[in-house]
């Protein structure tokens, strides 16, 4: 190709932009920002909701590798075995085995219900730790939000999930929260049909249903209490050193479970397909949400190109009478469509890198089941400019080629 098109192209667009007032052109931008941040940042709240659940859920309760009984088992045979295993992997850092039982927690147990009055009780899951392995794999006493974490020695005290007292769980009814209990109170648990009088130490409260809906005891007195002379457990959660193969501990470990009663999984797989479905759900429904804004910023683009050209006609006429090519003055109103949209991506890209996301990481947003962060990889963020990049040349090719496919003298004479 000839270069002098492009590089007349090139004078006349660098011209037209100057001559433009600061007004247009800087909303011009300021619309080319909004829609870059539109097409970034939606989607990446919606993944963030998903993201910032799959953390915690990692960081609270799986750890980088969860095991569990495999389906139809108990408990997870020659668990010793595991956590000698486990305990000499250089990426392994901290591991803590659970024991479960099925459990009922009562309060205001002594008062005597009024007929047809439901008690104040509820099931629930109980799980055996040792306090100290438990927060080393998972931090549980940065949970705690009122009373203290468990001691190594403590008996006859627990912790309740913040799901299952009323005071935490608005619009929870009897059979679904106690109602009037709280750190302190004296309440009655019930394991095997056994019932034990029990004081709450303290309530942990996280967004992960099987952290939030436990409580939690010390391992050894659970032990004693339900009589497991075995050392078997329910779950064993085990946290990795950063940078860890993950897949490559989880196949150690499965080697390490002689009678292939463990079920072993990285922290992803033991959520199962659900955060997956949901992950995909919110791509396209942030892929729709940014298709609007994308079409919003080309229709505008359009506009402002259309209506340029539409009130230079008689200027592109004389242009195209003095030997100016045609290609050559679409070329510049196509270099005035990328000058937009990559003033505009540039600085939504310093908004979003060195504002949005910092704020979102620092201050995830509240939800109800996640805190949730913004996700703004770079890869994705590189194919989102493209793709505004694309939608901006072709709003800025068509009506430049309306115009000047005109007769050079009806354009001139204005007809």
């Amino acid at each position: 190709m000839d270069p002098n098109p492009i590089k007349v192209g090139f004078f006349l667009a660098i011209r037209q932009i100057i001559r433009s007032t600061p007004w247009t052109t800087g909303l011009i931008i300021f619309i080319m920002t909004l829609t870059f941040l539109n097409l970034v940042v939606v989607s990446g709240i919606l993944l963030g909701l998903v993201e910032g659940s799959s953390k915690a859920y990692r960081a609270q309760y799986s750890g980088g590798i969860l095991i569990k009984p495999q389906p139809l088992l108990k408990y997870i045979r020659g668990t010793n075995n595991i956590l000698k295993i486990a305990a000499n992997l250089s990426e392994v850092g901290a591991v803590s085995p659970r024991y479960l039982s099925a459990a009922k927690i009562e309060a205001d147990y002594k008062k005597i219900p009024a007929p047809n009055q439901s008690t104040d009780s509820i099931n629930t899951v109980i799980a055996g730790i040792d306090p100290k392995n438990e927060n080393e794999a998972t931090a549980l006493a940065s949970l705690v939000v009122e009373g203290e974490y468990l001691d190594l020695t403590d008996e006859d005290v627990i912790l309740v999930g913040s799901s299952l007292l009323k005071k935490y769980t608005l619009g929870a009814i009897i059979g679904q929260a106690l109602q009037n209990a709280q750190v302190g109170d004296k309440v009655r648990l019930t394991i095997n049909g056994y019932p034990r009088e029990v004081t709450i130490k303290g309530v942990l409260k996280s967004k992960i249903t099987d952290v939030n809906g436990r409580i939690y005891m010390n391992e050894g007195w659970f032990r004693r209490i339900v009589s497991r002379s075995s050392n078997d457990s329910s779950e064993i959660a085990i946290k990795l050193r950063p940078g860890s193969d993950y897949y490559k501990v989880k196949d150690d470990l499965a080697r390490s479970s002689l009678d292939k009663s463990a079920l072993v999984q990285t922290w992803d797989e033991s959520q199962g397909e659900f955060f997956k479905q949901l992950a995909g759900t919110f791509v396209i429904l942030g892929n729709f949400i940014g298709g609007i804004a994308l079409a919003v910023s080309s229709v505008t683009i359009f506009i402002v190109i259309f209506i340029n050209a539409i009130t230079r006609k008689k200027y592109i006429g004389i242009l195209k009478g003095i030997g100016i090519k045609g290609g050559a003055i679409t070329i510049s109103y196509l270099i005035q469509s990328l000058f937009y949209s990559l003033v505009g991506s540039l600085i939504g890209l310093g908004l979003l890198y060195g504002a949005i996301k910092p704020y979102f990481d620092q201050n995830p947003i509240d939800f109800p089941f996640s805190d949730g962060i913004l996700v703004a990889t770079y890869s994705g963020t590189l194919f989102r400019i493209f793709l505004l990049f694309s939608a901006t040349l072709v709003a800025g090719y068509i009506p430049a080629k309306l115009i000047i496919r005109k007769k050079t003298l009806d354009s001139i004479l204005g007809r």
